[in-house]
């Protein structure tokens, strides 16, 4: 068939045939997600590979822990990059190629991360996690969004919500699993067996994925005929809709966002141990990164439903309000040494963190409608980038000058949790600013995607 020269790759051989049950489509998006979700726990692998060679303190030739913050950021950077420049090709190509792509890229990039270590040069690890790796999770982030919506054009917010949450809950299987197996085979035998474990899970999800008949409505849902005051049922073409302030001011909104929370993320096993001196042991704070997870999991699916009922900006509205107050006490937790409320309340921050994701590409759609929705989410994320730069960036290298200043390790992250309220007063006040896309960007017609 003209369509169906890729083969079992093809976008024709994953169109769903009559009696498919649409339910097993967030499945499909879950064995992705729960495999790219690893970047979340890789703050695990920062001290065991800054002791490389001393062992059990640094060594001259070791690497440094701001020097390895930067796999995690240049990860984050090419998952923006390809979420951007892959958008149109993964609206063309369908979700079951993009998933393999993203499944060859993301466990080669651990392979390759491998042998860096085991050669102990750091360039690989960043070319291997940082930018194969990272190209790996941008295509495997947003393969299954337009699938979803489509399937669930009555429940947006929650289908995203059951598959993002996987990304949030990857790290809850990856971060014990990551300590496990470094104890028995070595930061490089862990990097190799991650690496052939989540090529084959990412694959099984695209064995499963389907795309919906040409014209497929759920059984007794129709179409809204009009638009209402903040769900739009026209459609904005990608090119223009980069052109909207909306689009500037969600791509400031989400950057915010994730910039308070990403960087907590990369640092959270380090940051509890350096805050709880002699409280958190390395297994307890590799739990604490874990928990951390699956909040950031559950977010993502009870923000994304909630938004659904209450709407996208209302939601957004409550992240930054209410992470901005915790934010402001976590430094106060830890002077009072309660560790009890320091978990609590990033508990509650990461659940916001990870609801955020969730939520975005049902506001998208809300916005731009939902023809282009995939490739104006992949543009989007390339706020996700600039945050996987500065929130890690501002972490590390505070903490770094806070510490050379003469500061406790346990106080050198006051400042940073201080200038995070901040950022979030910021995005409140660009949530704020969000109206309805003037008609005048609009689609007249409806061309087919480039």
């Amino acid at each position: 068939m003209q369509n169906d020269a890729g083969g079992w790759l093809s976008r024709s051989r994953t169109v769903a045939r009559p009696g498919f049950n649409r339910w097993m489509v967030p499945p499909a998006a879950l064995c992705v997600h729960l495999c790219i979700g690893q970047a979340y726990a890789f703050s695990v692998f920062n001290k065991p590979m800054s002791l490389l060679i001393g062992g059990a303190e640094p060594a001259p030739g070791d690497w440094s822990i701001p020097s390895l913050g930067w796999i995690f950021s240049i990860a984050i950077v090419f998952l923006g990059l390809a979420a951007a420049f892959g958008g149109a090709w993964v609206e063309k190509v369908g979700p079951r190629r993009t998933m393999a792509t993203a499944a060859a890229l993301f466990g080669g990039g651990f392979l390759v991360a491998a042998l860096g270590v085991h050669l102990h040069q750091l360039w690989i690890v960043y070319l291997g996690y940082g930018v194969l790796g990272g190209c790996g999770l941008g295509l495997g982030y947003i393969s299954p969004v337009k699938t979803l919506m489509t399937w669930f054009p009555d429940r947006p917010g929650m289908a995203t919500g059951l598959a993002i949450m996987g990304f949030g809950g990857g790290a809850f299987i990856a971060s014990p699993l990551s300590v496990w197996l470094m104890g028995q085979v070595g930061v490089a035998g862990a990097f190799l067996a991650l690496g052939i474990v989540y090529f084959v899970y990412m694959m099984v999800g695209a064995t499963i994925v389907r795309v919906p008949p040409e014209g497929w409505r759920p059984a007794g849902w129709t179409t809204p005929v009009r638009s209402t005051a903040s769900i739009t049922t026209a459609n904005v073409h990608v090119d223009e809709a980069i052109k909207t302030r909306q689009f500037w001011l969600l791509w400031g909104v989400l950057c915010l966002n994730v910039t308070a929370g990403i960087g907590v993320l990369g640092q959270a096993s380090l940051m509890i141990q350096e805050m709880f001196p002699g409280t958190i042991t390395p297994a307890a704070a590799a739990g604490f990164v874990g928990l951390l997870s699956l909040f950031n999991m559950a977010g993502r699916f009870f923000w994304a439903s909630t938004s659904d009922y209450i709407g996208r900006r209302a939601t957004y509205m409550i992240f930054f309000a209410l992470g901005l107050a915790l934010y402001a006490f976590v430094p106060t937790a830890g002077r009072m040494g309660s560790v009890a409320l320091f978990i609590a309340a990033y508990a509650v921050i990461l659940s916001m963190y990870g609801g955020g994701f969730a939520t975005i590409p049902a506001y998208l759609r809300d916005v731009f409608g939902v023809k282009y929705v995939g490739a104006i989410h992949g543009r989007l994320l390339t706020a996700w980038s600039v945050a996987g730069v500065a929130g890690p960036v501002l972490v590390n290298y505070i903490r770094q000058y806070q510490i050379d200043s003469g500061v406790a390790k346990a106080d050198a992250y006051t400042v940073t949790m201080y200038i995070m309220a901040a950022l979030l007063a910021v995005g409140l006040v660009l949530n704020l600013m969000m109206r309805p896309v003037s008609e005048r960007h609009h689609m007249a017609a409806d061309p087919q995607p480039a």
